[in-house]
This record gives structure tokens, C-alpha cells and sequence, in this order.
């Protein structure tokens, strides 16, 4: 698949740089998911200017050293002499380089070194900080375990806190992006077809690759690429949350799992998943690990309790609703009955993506201030047991204007007087006054 977008990334980029050729070494972290295209972005940024590229793999000290000194001298064409065993020593001399070059240096999964040699954070802060003024490199530093970079530059107890000149948070492609990379590889897709890229990838860049590459080009394709028994996806949540979660997996996932299946509420998630307390989980999967958001219903406080927990990543909300959830049939080789319950499942699955699609849609187009959902609260709708909620509210800059609108996959299921009384309850109680925009948006909007 051809590079797309990340136009505003490169040219951040590109300023540093200018910055660290021009005036002194700079230092750049570049954070996001697994697959969500940092290398691939890094590697874009640094074409045509001399770079060093060092990917951190798990082994031990002395083998790295020794890899990373022969791509040294091939990148740079300098002198690297042998037996430097010491990454500190390394990182030394990659810093005395840029004494006399000026280059990219990017080391690629940089958290990884905590695990070779945990120490080597207070070396690089003190080369760093010796350094950097006198020289011309321009450092990029990625890494994918959200906790762990987090930790190593935000947290101020940890030596590298405050030495990035720059911290940039990778995110997945636009519905703008989305629609034109579906109508690259299929000039006659369906809005069905942009929903399920958007709802199964997320716009992660890779997924979105290989999805395009086998011609996965409508839902069933999609389906079909998913669930193959050979497929990246059946493993993909697994391989991403267990460098996050380390042992305590098993208690995360089922809090996910539930999650996933629509039971976002704190009490019920305690009554399903048979935890004797949530403890700090729903806050460690939010703050710590950035899996969840908290939601509350559009203009409530920040410390109402009415709160709704959703996993963040779209991606993840497939598999932990369909691979964990049916982990039988994956152990057991039942790919086809899965395939079935996906694509039966399909259209419910889809209707809260498109919810979110639309979300994301008007953020992109128009000067909203906020956006979110509504439900009612009150005890009289408890009590009741009402479905009283609206699907989209947003607030707009500079006008004492709303917009309220219904969400429904087919525009023959939409039914305005109903909407029509939600409306006028919403108004009356949070928007009196205001000019009030309805819609109703189904796939014909996409």
C-alpha cells in the first residue's frame, strides 16, 4: 500500500530536524499502538537526509552493541571500533559523530532496552545533556508499550522526564482517509464496505494494508481475511495487550470482555465478571494503559457518577466480541462457524461503529466544541426502566447552537416522533434557548 496522509507529522518532523542540523541536536519521541505506522512515518521523514536506523530487540547487551555498530558504519560510513560492548559507550559515540555529521539517529522500540539494561536511561540523560548543545543529531526515539514510554519520559522521577524537545502521539487514519484508500482498491464500494474497514481496523495503518493487499475489499471479504486460521487478527489482541498487562491479563481481559459485549457500567461489570471489586482496574485500564474511555452523558459534571465505560480501539472491540469471547471454536478450528457468527452479528456490531464514524466525521468538518452522547438519569427513567437516550450531541464555538441526531444503519427504521420527544426533553433540560439542529443519519450520509 502506497503512504498516505500524515502530511502534519511530516512536517513536524522535518522542522525539528531543520532544528537539529541547523542549531543543535533535538530529541523526538514518537509513541502510538502496535501497527499504527511509527516506522514507517520515521522512516518517510528521514528520506534523502543520512540516517541510522536501530531496532531494539530482545538479547543481550554485548549482541546488540555489536549489531548496532556494524549498522553504524554502514549507514554513516565512520569508524566504530570493535568489542564496544556498552551501549552507553554507544550512544556515546553516536552523539561525538554528530560533531562533525548531521544525521538522523532513530532507535526504533525504545523501551525495550529497560529489559536489556534498565540503567542505560541515566547514562543516556547524562551523554544527552553533555552533548546535545555541541552536536547535530537529530534523535528519534519510538516505542509501541504505552505504559513504558509513558513512564520513561513523562514521569518526573525517571531521568529522560523533560528531555524531549517533542512528543508525538501517532494516531490511526481519518474517515477522510479511509474513504479514499477503499476507493483506491474499489471504485464501486458500498458505504457497507467504508463502515466495516472503519469499524474492524479503526484505521490502524497496518490492518488497513492488509486488508487492501488481499483485495479484502467488502465485508465479507473483510470477515473472510479475518477469521482465516492463518490470519494476523486471531492473534493480534493477544500479542498488543499482554506486553501491556504483563501477568494480570486474565483480570483485564475479562473486564474488556464484558466491556465489549455492552456491559459498561461499573455495577454490572462487578456482577458479570464476578469480581469481588473493581478496585483501580477500570482506572488502571484508563489512565495507565489507555484501553478504556469513561463516557458521561453530554454536559453532565465530571464527577457524576453516571458513567459508561468503551474500549478505545476499534480493533480491539472486534476481536474481544468475537476471538476471545468464542476461543472454543478458534482452539478448536471452527473458523468457518466463527465466520458465521460474525457476519450474522455484522449489523449490530456496526450500528454503534457508525455512531462513532459519524462522530469522528463531523469533528473533521465541522467547529464543534464538544461531542458525545445523551441518556436520561433521572429516577422517574430508572424507575421506568426508559429507553430515553440520543446518540449524537454537539455543542459548536462562538453560537448558542446543538446539533442532535439519531444514528440508524437504514433510514426505514428511523421513527421522528419518537426522536421528536427526545428532542424536546434534551431542550428543555440542558439546551433552552439554544437553536437546535436534528438529523437523522444513516449509510446514505457516509
Amino acid at each position: 500500500m502506497k503512504f498516505y496522509d500524515r502530511q502534519k507529522e511530516l512536517e513536524t518532523l522535518e522542522n525539528v530536524r531543520n532544528v537539529a542540523f541547523d542549531v543543535n541536536s533535538q530529541m523526538t519521541v514518537v509513541t502510538g499502538r502496535r501497527r499504527i505506522g511509527k516506522t514507517k512515518l520515521i522512516l518517510k521523514s528521514c528520506e534523502n537526509t543520512p540516517a541510522v536506523y536501530l531496532f531494539v530487540s530482545r538479547t543481550n547487551e554485548a549482541d546488540l552493541c555489536r549489531q548496532f555498530a556494524s549498522i553504524i558504519r554502514q549507514s554513516l560510513e565512520v569508524f566504530v571500533p570493535e568489542g564496544v560492548n556498552s551501549l552507553s559507550d554507544l550512544f556515546r559515540l553516536c552523539m561525538e559523530i554528530g560533531r562533525t555529521k548531521k544525521y538522523n539517529l532513530v532507535i526504533d522500540e525504545f523501551q525495550e532496552l529497560y529489559q536489556i539494561n534498565a540503567s542505560i536511561f541515566s547514562d543516556i540523560q547524562n551523554i544527552w545533556d553533555s552533548t546535545k548543545d555541541s552536536t547535530n543529531v537529530n534523535l528519534i526515539v519510538s516505542g509501541s508499550v504505552y505504559t513504558l514510554m509513558h513512564k520513561i519520559f513523562q514521569d518526573y522521577k525517571e531521568p529522560l522526564y523533560g528531555r524531549a524537545n517533542s512528543i508525538m502521539r501517532i494516531k490511526p487514519f481519518d474517515v477522510d482517509v479511509l474513504k479514499q484508500i477503499i476507493k483506491d482498491y474499489n471504485p464501486q464500494y458500498t458505504n457497507d464496505d467504508l463502515l466495516a474497514l472503519y469499524a474492524f481496523t479503526g484505521g490502524v495503518p497496518k490492518y488497513v494494508e492488509l486488508l487492501m493487499d488481499r483485495k479484502s475489499v467488502s465485508v465479507k471479504k473483510m470477515i473472510k481475511q479475518l477469521t482465516e486460521e492463518n490470519s494476523i487478527f486471531i492473534e493480534e489482541g493477544n500479542i498488543m495487550l499482554v506486553q501491556e498487562f504483563g501477568k494480570k491479563y486474565g483480570i483485564y481481559y475479562s473486564v474488556l470482555s464484558a466491556i465489549a459485549s455492552g456491559i459498561n457500567e461499573p455495577s454490572r461489570i462487578l456482577q458479570v465478571t464476578g469480581l469481588k471489586t473493581l478496585g483501580g482496574i477500570l482506572l488502571r485500564l484508563e489512565d495507565d494503559y489507555d484501553v478504556i474511555v469513561k463516557k458521561r452523558p453530554v454536559l453532565a459534571k465530571d464527577g457524576s457518577q453516571t458513567v459508561r465505560y468503551e474500549i478505545k480501539d476499534h480493533f480491539l472491540r472486534f476481536w474481544f466480541r468475537y476471538i476471545v469471547r468464542n476461543q472454543n471454536l478458534v482452539q478448536t478450528g471452527q473458523y468457518e462457524r466463527l465466520r458465521e457468527i460474525v457476519a450474522n452479528d455484522y449489523e449490530t456490531f456496526s450500528g454503534k461503529e457508525l455512531e462513532d464514524y459519524f462522530k469522528d466525521k463531523i469533528v473533521l468538518t465541522e467547529p464543534v466544541e464538544s461531542i458525545g452522547s445523551w441518556w436520561d438519569t433521572s429516577r422517574k427513567a430508572n424507575r421506568d426502566n426508559e429507553q430515553n437516550e440520543v446518540d449524537i450531541v454537539a455543542t459548536y464555538y462562538d453560537e448558542k447552537k446543538v446539533l442532535i441526531a439519531e444514528v440508524k444503519r437504514q433510514r426505514k427504521n428511523f421513527r421522528p416522533e419518537k426522536f421528536l420527544e427526545k428532542v424536546e426533553k434534551l431542550r428543555t433540560r440542558l439546551f433552552y434557548g439554544y437553536a437546535v439542529e436534528t438529523r437523522c443519519l444513516t449509510l446514505e450520509d457516509m
